[in-house]
């Protein structure tokens, strides 16, 4: 009784209860409650996945917060396309796109840059980032590249034996980067501490650990869905300022984001570095992995198109933050400089989106 009345648990049950209550509609002083709720319950999520992974150990613990996050934005992408029919045809390709510039620029470069500034040159194994980095150039390249090129449909299309081929070879790439993270590889993936950072295991019970996978799931949808339900107003207050509309997703993709960013941070400013970009390139990976199959299955069985090619702005923008990453994270040391790039880059996504 009372672990159930901790803040962490309390707080996604009135969440949920002021989600289905219907008032966050109609009235402005509870959207703004919402809006705290939404934010209490990212941590909420932040504190449970901690726990999880303080449990099972890593890498499995950031493996288990990516795949619940990943699960509820394919579940929320999929209701929306189906509801908004071809109007929402590009949906997928554009959260995909935001998530993976959010992930590759604003969650490693700010890790790189607080984990340098706190600890100067944090280690990390090169291993572990070149198999997630391999991993994530191939799924990127077949499913947001190269549909701008084929020739088979004309426009940002696949033909769906294209489709098909795209999502079987996401599927392939995305499991065997799973085997090499929990089986064939594991060593990799393995935090490593100083000495004066080490400290002793803390015991989880079953009981402790059942509720806080529980209440994981419980914080990350209601999460995505107050974001979902606070968009009309986030698209109202982005149209009164004469911002593109593109904005909102944005912005719903970095309150989705938001319990890896947050746990990433933390593990960078205590010295696991390793763990911080477990989480960001297994969340970029399951993203993109899970997701566009995931969207081709539902486009396939009810015969909606799906746009996935980016235009050669984005694509440039894209291949710059791939590239930079790759560089960053290529001598198993970090920097401040390394960080500030890479925030740089997010910003100039951020303005070009802006300032097409």
């Amino acid at each position: 009784m009372k672990q159930l009345l901790q803040w962490s648990v309390i707080i996604p049950v009135l969440s949920w209860i002021l989600f289905f209550s219907g008032l966050v509609d109609n009235s402005s002083i509870f959207q703004i409650l919402a809006s705290v709720l939404l934010i209490l319950s990212v941590m909420s999520a932040v504190h449970h996945s901690e726990i999880i992974a303080e449990r099972v150990g890593e890498p499995y613990g950031t493996i288990i917060l990516a795949i619940s996050i990943t699960v509820i934005e394919v579940s929320i992408i999929i209701s929306l396309m189906i509801s908004e029919g071809s109007e929402a045809a590009s949906l997928a390709r554009d959260t995909v796109y935001a998530a993976t510039m959010l992930i590759l620029n604003g969650i490693i470069g700010l890790c790189l840059l607080i984990g340098s500034l706190r600890h100067y040159e944090p280690n990390f194994s090169t291993n572990s980032v070149t198999i997630g980095l391999v991993s994530l150039v191939s799924i990127i390249v077949f499913t947001l590249v190269f549909p701008t090129f084929t020739e088979s449909v004309h426009g940002s299309y696949y033909s769906m034996p294209q489709l098909i081929f795209a999502s079987i070879a996401c599927i392939v790439i995305y499991s065997s980067f799973l085997f090499a993270q929990t089986k064939g590889y594991r060593q990799y993936f393995l935090t490593g501490t100083a000495d004066s950072e080490k400290t002793e295991p803390v015991e989880i019970s079953n009981k402790v650990f059942a509720v806080s996978l529980v209440f994981l799931l419980v914080s990350l949808g209601i999460v995505v869905l107050l974001a979902k339900t606070l968009s009309p107003a986030i698209e109202s207050i982005i149209i009164s300022y004469h911002l593109p509309k593109s904005l909102v997703g944005v912005i719903i993709a970095m309150i989705i984001l938001l319990p890896e960013a947050i746990a990433a941070i933390i593990a960078a400013r205590k010295n696991r570095l390793q763990t911080s970009l477990n989480l960001a390139l297994g969340s970029a990976l399951a993203s993109i992995g899970l997701t566009i199959p995931s969207v081709a299955v539902v486009c396939i069985i009810m015969d909606m198109p799906i746009i996935l090619g980016l235009d050669i702005k984005s694509i440039v923008l894209l291949a710059l933050s791939v590239f930079t990453v790759m560089l960053s994270l290529s001598k198993g040391k970090s920097n401040i400089v390394y960080g500030v790039v890479l925030l740089v880059n997010l910003f100039a996504f951020m303005f070009l989106m802006i300032y097409p």
